[in-house]
């Protein structure tokens, strides 16, 4: 178990910040790498060739580290939605194949789907959310000889509802689909291992579980894809790191690696060293025993939820970083902005009230959650003042 971490963060006392889902707030110490990186680019002459690949290439160590992958599948991506067009880009789509994704999912793994789809002659397929919310079985019994893709998260973005995906990968791999993953809602926040998993292609935007900046993201390709087509032709993707006398010549080849798919200018001096601070700062504390930590902390939550007749799925279900509470007469109005009047901040999506907190919540922040959803439940059609 984690002790309380508030103090690395500007969080005011009066503050129960628990929309990490929503953007995670900035340490302290990932605000000082990155003005850190901003300040040298005030004497550029003292930026040297090898500074555009350091900072990029221990993003790739320290990312490789929270999946349990090799940094050399991995490359530096500004988005989800970027690392997604990568994998629609090189994964193969038959006609009468089939696309398979979930309900509601984030769109960023849905419409390149959409389109390779449309392109292909080949089907999307909505999962339809299980009464119980148990993804899994659904899934699995989705998958068939005709499927050509699966694409998925690792847990739900609406409430955290998780989704095995040991058991998903190998069914794919019996009946020959590719799977493309974006962990955006759990990479940092839960322990996640590519060689069980077994991937195609997986994405995660940093700026959520990953602490990191805005615009920063990381995509992991599975060794079979590595030779594959970029959606960038840049210098900085090239084989032999180039000297920059040497940039006419054209027929540089590529880098066979993640390195190949990096996005132009990974080796942005603001954002690469805060992206790198705040996984350290992550790999120390571990992805397993973060989710621990905000397992337990979130568990008083669900059950308080269900004893006031409100829908949560069931503990083993659901990702231990989320609780996703659901009304029966429906999300009372202006839920949302009726709690942050109280300094609450959590988010609506769909028909879900996603609390996400992480290590930076206190006691304190829990009681002042639960007391604005009872004032909620005590008088579910008010509007704000």
């Amino acid at each position: 178990m984690i002790p309380n971490q508030r103090s690395l963060f500007n969080i005011p006392d009066d503050v129960a910040y628990m929309n990490c889902a929503y953007l995670s707030p900035l340490m302290r110490l990932v605000v000082e790498a990155g003005d850190w990186g901003l300040r040298r680019k005030v004497r550029p002459w003292e930026i040297e060739v090898k500074d555009f690949w350091e900072e990029p290439n221990r993003a790739r160590r320290l990312f490789a580290a929270l999946i349990n992958a090799d940094p050399e599948g991995v490359a530096v991506v500004p988005s989800a939605s970027y690392g997604m067009a990568t994998a629609a880009l090189n994964l193969p789509l038959r006609g009468g194949e089939t696309v398979l994704v979930l309900a509601d999912q984030f769109p960023s793994n849905v419409t390149h789907w959409t389109d390779l789809a449309a392109a292909n002659g080949a089907t999307l397929v909505e999962v339809a959310r299980p009464v119980d919310s148990d993804w899994t079985p659904a899934i699995l019994e989705a998958i068939n000889a005709g499927t050509g893709i699966v694409a998925l998260p690792n847990c739900h973005w609406t409430d955290g509802t998780l989704i095995d995906l040991v058991a998903v990968g190998a069914r794919c791999r019996e009946v020959g689909a590719a799977l493309a993953l974006d962990i955006t809602q759990s990479a940092g926040a839960m322990a996640f291992d590519v060689g069980a998993v077994k991937p195609d292609f997986l994405v995660a935007a940093g700026y959520k579980w990953l602490m990191a900046p805005y615009s920063v993201g990381f995509l992991w390709v599975a060794s079979q894809h590595r030779a594959g087509k970029t959606l960038e032709l840049g210098f900085i993707a090239r084989a032999e790191h180039p000297r920059f006398k040497h940039l006419s010549n054209y027929d540089m080849p590529f880098e066979v690696g993640g390195h190949r798919f990096d996005v132009g200018e990974s080796g942005n001096f603001a954002l690469m060293p805060a992206a790198c601070a705040a996984m350290k700062q992550l790999v120390e504390w571990g992805p397993a025993a973060v989710q621990e930590t905000l397992a337990a902390y979130t568990a008083p939550i669900a059950d308080w939820a269900r004893q006031r007749g409100l829908m949560v799925a069931d503990d083993r279900l659901r990702a231990g970083h989320f609780v996703g509470i659901r009304f029966p007469g429906g999300l009372p109005e202006r839920a949302v902005q009726r709690l942050a009047t109280r300094n609450v901040f959590v988010s609506q999506r769909s028909d879900s009230l996603r609390i996400t907190p992480h290590l930076y919540n206190t006691e304190a922040d829990r009681a002042r959650l639960l007391d604005g959803i009872a004032a909620l439940l005590e008088a579910p059609g008010q509007e704000v003042a």
